[in-house]
Formats: structure tokens, sequence, C-alpha cells
């Protein structure tokens, strides 16, 4: 019996998996922007904020927070058949930033998270991945009430390397967080590209 290639089977397609980072200031949303992409349950680390806490826990302008990352989130989404994004929120408080070097291995990129009200919080994160050379993303997160800038006047706050993306974004927008990610990687993807392209003599 002839087969015609109609009925031939597809083979399936292996993904190719992918790291990225999510760090940013405490309270900058982490946590929701991986929970409103991720197609799995997301593993969530939060404890509730204790007095205890309150001496170095710096709540201004996010009063209403009442948890906090101790650990990571974790989220995963499918952008193709063929690529698929691992998601690892970064806990925000420097009591934990030592956890950041684990989870920064083999990370492809990373979306720093902004929020204008604290922008001063997105410094340490900026830093970290400049200097271990991880291509970097800056989302700004456009709370409700949140005075609105310029990207320029983001990129001079921040003192952003003029290659380095700045997107406005909606952490509870799969649509919205979804357009960072894909330009997260496409940004990584062409400063490696960059880096393997020979010197001109």
């Amino acid at each position: 019996m002839a087969f015609g290639r109609s009925s031939r089977k597809k083979r399936p397609v292996e993904p190719v998996t992918l790291k990225i980072l999510v760090a940013g200031g405490f309270g900058a949303g982490k946590t929701t922007l991986v929970g409103a992409v991720s197609e799995i349950r997301p593993l969530r680390t939060e404890e509730r904020l204790s007095e205890a806490g309150r001496p170095v826990d710096d709540v201004a302008g996010v009063e209403t927070k009442t948890t906090t990352t101790v650990a990571m989130d974790f989220g995963r989404i499918t952008l193709r058949e063929d690529l698929v994004l691992y998601l690892f929120g970064t806990p925000g408080q420097d009591r934990f930033w030592f956890l950041w070097d684990e989870l920064a291995q083999g990370a492809l990129g990373a979306v720093v998270l902004a929020d204008t009200r604290r922008l001063e919080d997105c410094f340490a994160a900026v830093d970290y991945f400049e200097r271990r050379a991880i291509p970097f993303t800056v989302a700004v997160n456009c709370f409700e009430g949140a005075e609105t800038f310029p990207v320029e006047t983001v990129q001079a706050a921040l003192d952003l390397d003029p290659e380095v993306p700045v997107v406005m974004c909606d952490a509870r927008d799969r649509g919205s967080v979804r357009d960072v990610l894909v330009g997260v990687v496409e940004h990584a993807v062409d400063r490696a590209e960059r880096v393997r392209e020979p010197a001109v003599p």
C-alpha cells in the first residue's frame, strides 16, 4: 500500500527551552508578571510581611503590599511550537540577593521590571546584569496613578547603555508581558550574534 505525503506523520518538534530571569525592586510586580503569562500554575514562594521585617522592608509607595517573595517565582510560556521560556522571578529585597547567583546560572537574558514611583530600586538589578554581561530589557510597569515618563528619561535615570531596550508594559496583561518576553529573547539573540561577528580589520 502506497502512502502519499499527506499520510506521513509529522515528527514531533523538540522545543528549545530558554531561561529568563524577572528581576526588579520590591513591589515592582514580578510575581504578577510571571503569573500573567504562565501556562502552568506558577510556583510562588510568597510569605506575609511581618512586623519584624518592617525595619528592612521599605513599603513606601507600595503600602498595600502584604506579601513578599522569599526564594523565587517560577512559570513557563510557550512562545512557539519550538520555543519554550522558563521564567524565574527573583526576590526583590537585599537580604535575599544571595539567591541571585543560583538563579542566574544558564539564563539567556532578563527582564528588569521598573516602577517609576521607586525607580531607584532597579539600580541593583541593572548593575547585577551589566557586571555579568547578561542581556536585559527594562520593562516599566505602568501602575495606575503612577507618573509616566518618556523612554529617554528612564534610560537617563538608570544610566543605561544605548543598546538596552526600555519598554512600557502592564504586568497584569498576558499580551503585554508576552511582548516584553519576545523582546528580551530578540535582544539577547541580537547581542549574541554581534559578539560572534568577526572584527573588521
